[in-house]
């Protein structure tokens, strides 16, 4: 086993339960759990593009029995009774901040009733022995200074979106030992903000940014200074997948983990410049005052609690993140089948991590 690497050997032939399987990242995890030889359930309601990742890496029929919508308690405990899973990826959220402010009563609904009935149905069923619940760097209390969040940091949220995954962490805590009593160890997993390809979300800087270039339309954008902690999604998900690891394994853990990059904070306009460079005649426009309703200006996290604890660190900068993220939007639109370059970025990573662990770093 490479140090950095998610065993194979431990997820081969393992009952895993990952909500949220359809959206960006969990189409992404989905694909590397099953290259592992994890027996995969999914739980999550139907993409919402037509060109949504999930659809472009499995048949339709897959969704068959995994379309469960979390808000209903009774559907999803049903299916966690019949498929008894050893470890779950809690990934199933309403995740947009923008959709959280029109839309606040499902945003909490979703983000705290629905990871509560998750929770109620595993103490129910008892098979489960890890559980990493998803959540993000927005959990913190921000008050804009730019300082990296640590993990002991207080929560909060100026937004629903925010606040509902606040919230959700409070739930988590009081599960925590309810679930550990049956032998289940819990974590949560604070992810700085992750790109890559295959997302079409609306109101993502990225894919808004592919859509407006690929058409040849002007890209607006509302917070150009705006600073985030960027990251290629396979970063994260190999912190969850080895964090996973470590919650199975018995041995005692931290509640709750930084997933993010080493370096500083990046703003939306270097982003986007980089970016750019994979297109040609691009146009944008960058608003002189912060436009729509109140978001973060700056956000940053410390993610040395998961290197320290679980030997993960991230290992692409924002240059080799945003040109591998760009560069696979770039042949996706140039017909390149969606499997055949999340299988490149997948190889390229992976590569990535075996260097770093000759190096001595993970």
């Amino acid at each position: 086993m490479i140090a950095g690497l998610p065993d194979r050997n431990f997820w081969r032939g393992r009952r895993v339960l990952l909500t949220g399987h359809t959206g960006f990242k969990g189409a992404w995890l989905l694909f590397w759990l099953e290259a592992m030889g994890a027996r995969v359930t999914g739980c999550s309601l139907a993409p919402e593009q037509p060109e949504a990742l999930f659809s472009q890496l499995h048949a339709p029929e897959r969704l068959a029995s995994e379309i469960v919508d979390i808000r209903n308690p009774k559907e999803l405990s049903s299916l966690v009774a019949r498929t008894e899973p050893e470890v779950v990826f809690h990934l199933a959220a309403q995740s947009l901040v923008r959709r959280g402010y029109s839309e606040p009563h499902a945003t909490f609904e979703t983000n705290v009733s629905g990871t509560n009935n998750l929770l109620q149905a595993l103490a129910e069923v008892k098979s489960a022995r890890a559980l990493v619940v998803t959540t993000t760097d927005k959990v913190y209390r921000n008050c804009d200074d730019g300082r990296p969040f640590v993990e002991t940091d207080p929560l909060g949220g100026h937004d629903p979106y925010s606040a509902s995954k606040a919230a959700c962490e409070m739930v988590v805590d009081g599960w925590r030992s309810r679930l550990a009593d049956q032998g289940c160890a819990t974590a949560t997993a604070r992810a700085g903000n992750v790109i890559g390809g295959g997302d079409w979300a609306e109101d993502r800087l990225i894919p808004d940014a592919i859509r407006a270039w690929s058409s040849g339309q002007v890209l607006q954008v509302r917070r150009p200074d705006a600073t985030r902690p960027w990251q290629h999604v396979l970063e994260p998900l190999r912190g969850y997948l080895i964090l996973a690891e470590r919650l199975a394994s018995g041995k005692d853990t931290a509640p709750a983990f930084n997933f993010g990059p080493r370096s500083e904070s990046a703003s939306v306009r270097k982003v986007l410049s980089l970016a750019a460079a994979q297109f040609e005649d691009v146009q944008t426009e960058f608003a002189e005052t912060p436009e729509g309703p109140a978001e973060a200006h700056a956000l940053a996290l410390d993610p040395s609690l998961a290197e320290t604890a679980l030997g993960v660190r991230s290992l692409w900068d924002l240059y080799q993140t945003v040109a591998l993220t760009a560069g696979w939007y770039r042949g996706f639109l140039d017909g390149r089948p969606a499997r055949d370059l999340c299988e490149a970025d997948c190889s390229a990573y992976l590569d990535a991590v075996r260097r770093a662990s000759m190096a001595g770093i993970r």
